[in-house]
């Protein structure tokens, strides 16, 4: 297994590439304000899908930015070095990213009213996910054997931590009507019906025909075929997607291609073990 230099932040891992001392602490230092809108995930769980609808119902459909500016851009992560450089470009209300837990986001966010589109997708399919993203990108560890990698996974040892804490973090946020929940697999279902709760969510009255026009244009086929949202213009030494393509399948259940039945034994009892207590049930089942 390849090692990599992993920054550790606050109990967590990051990758030095996009983020660094200084990036870290303009996120604690950053000014969130009111009208801020940030989609929140653990990685893999549907970050980049989520970016490509938000800032379209926020601006009512227009496809320029989706066209003409690279999704980082669009909405950027709030802890990576990139924030600095394009802040200033964007206009209110602004999209932003974050694979941060509840407990790491800034000062300034607890104090406004921000929103938060928080998305879950079911950790078998994460796990799945995350393990072909170790293949092909240069800044994560050589992920090993399966086996090697759920192990990991399930201890927490890859870059952002457990996904039980981060599921329990946001789960347990004390936002009220600040956040909503959305699961990948009810953006693969019915993506429109998604559009449509989220535009009442952000409090903006679309039309079905812009609805209609932004599932489209987030559709899987389309965003594999977008450059500016397919991560085509990253270059080859960071993410090789000869290796393992950024889009891979966008599918849900592809997990029982992978797992064996003593894996999925061994994850189902991990995770259920981790979530005893908890006020709020999953909505996978962990069988």
């Amino acid at each position: 297994m390849t090692s990599v230099p992993y920054l550790k932040y606050r109990g967590i891992l990051l990758p030095p590439e996009a983020h660094t001392k200084k990036s870290l602490e303009f996120a604690e230092n950053f000014t969130v304000e009111d009208t801020d809108v940030f989609t929140v995930t653990f990685p893999k769980s549907g970050t980049i899908w989520m970016q490509e609808v938000v800032p379209l119902i926020l601006n009512g459909g227009d496809l320029t930015p989706i066209q003409t500016i690279p999704n980082w851009d669009r909405s950027p992560w709030l802890e990576e070095t990139r924030l600095s450089i394009v802040v200033d470009k964007l206009k209110s209300p602004r999209a932003l990213t974050s694979h941060f837990l509840y407990e790491l986001m800034p000062a300034s966010f607890h104090q406004s009213k921000a929103k938060v589109i928080y998305v879950m997708r079911n950790p078998k399919d994460i796990a799945v996910s995350f393990y072909y993203f170790h293949h092909s990108a240069s800044f994560l560890e050589d992920p090993g054997t399966f086996e090697e990698f759920l192990d990991k996974f399930l201890e927490g040892k890859l870059v952002f931590g457990k996904w039980t804490d981060h599921i329990k973090s946001w789960k347990n946020a004390k936002l009220r009507d600040r956040i909503i929940y959305i699961t990948y697999e009810e953006m693969k279902e019915d993506l429109p019906a998604v559009v449509r709760s989220l535009s009442s969510f952000l409090g903006k009255n679309l039309s079905d025909e812009v609805i209609h026009k932004i599932a489209h244009h987030c559709s899987f086929d389309v965003m594999k075929n977008n450059p500016m949202s397919n991560f085509s213009l990253v270059p080859k030494i960071y993410i090789d997607h000869e290796k393992s393509p950024f889009f891979r399948k966008g599918v849900t259940g592809d997990w029982k291609n992978h797992f064996t039945s003593e894996q999925l034994r061994r994850f189902c009892s991990t995770i259920k073990k981790e979530m005893e207590g908890e006020s709020f049930t999953l909505p996978w089942s962990l069988d």
